[in-house]
């Protein structure tokens, strides 16, 4: 008996599946290195004293902004986390690096950057250095993927693009490299920023800790304390210690903080 040939399949009468596709006015990712989000809001980058900071760092300070407590437990961090023999850039530096001795760290090489020549000319750990205003431009004439460390020292509280200073850090780190930025209570007050002169103790680590996050491709970020009271037995300082310090005068130890990133070797 003949059958009649088997019909083709009927095409199906279901529509498509939708495509995905991003939502309107959405942007793509950054890539790597790029800016995530703005930290600071217009207020937050305001300062007292707006005159152009090459002016108010004009005269050379040769003094230690911090305490020699402070300055133990920063070299006491660098011995653990510099390698001899790294290519190192001390942002935003002065008359000291605050690097153990080259007999313990001897560098590869450690460049300078800051606001006065002075002060820089007098540094004994810079191989050589250069001088810039980062909030007037936050380009940095070093050479992409160069540096195995990028330190900060009591200096990050002066920053008004933070955002896209710390992009700059990253772009000049090699894979794996670091970032170590420090900070105590002592600030020039007039030229600090809004969201720093407001804050806390807490939410500064947290404003620090915001500038890692916002560039993509950063590690999480590593949170590093030492109190006065970790000095002192357990006794608190007083406020009075703390507004002393403020100004530069004789008071308890100055608390310890640094925050610590690294370049990721491959961006989340």
């Amino acid at each position: 008996m003949l059958r009649a040939p088997p019909q083709a399949p009927r095409a199906s009468r279901r529509p498509p599946p939708p495509r995905c596709s991003p939502a309107a006015g959405a942007s793509p990712p950054p890539s790597a290195g790029g800016i995530r989000r703005l930290v600071l809001t217009p207020e937050g980058r305001a300062k007292l004293d707006a005159r152009p900071d090459r002016d108010f760092y004009a005269f050379p300070r040769l003094v230690k902004h911090v305490d020699d407590g402070f300055l133990a437990a920063l070299a006491d961090l660098y011995r653990e986390r510099l390698r001899p023999g790294w290519d190192v850039l001390d942002l935003m530096s002065s008359w000291v690096s605050h690097l153990p001795p080259e007999r313990e760290l001897p560098l590869r090489r450690v460049v300078g950057h800051g606001l006065n020549a002075q002060e820089l000319a007098k540094n004994p750990r810079l191989d050589y250095f250069f001088v810039k205003d980062l909030n007037k431009e936050q380009r940095l004439e070093l050479q992409t993927s160069s540096l195995d460390a990028v330190l900060c020292t009591v200096s990050v509280q002066y920053l008004q693009s933070p955002e896209k200073v710390f992009a700059e850090i990253f772009r000049v780190l090699k894979p794996g490299g670091v970032c170590i930025v420090s900070f105590s209570n002592r600030m020039f007050y007039e030229k600090a920023i809004g969201a720093w002169r407001e804050g806390t103790a807490y939410s500064r680590v947290q404003l620090v800790t915001q500038y890692f996050q916002c560039v993509d491709g950063f590690t999480e970020p590593e949170v590093v304390r030492k109190l006065p009271s970790d000095a002192a037995g357990g006794k608190p300082a007083s406020p009075l210690d703390a507004v002393m310090r403020l100004f530069g005068m004789a008071g308890s130890s100055d608390p310890f903080y640094a925050v610590i990133s690294y370049r990721n070797f491959k961006p989340m």
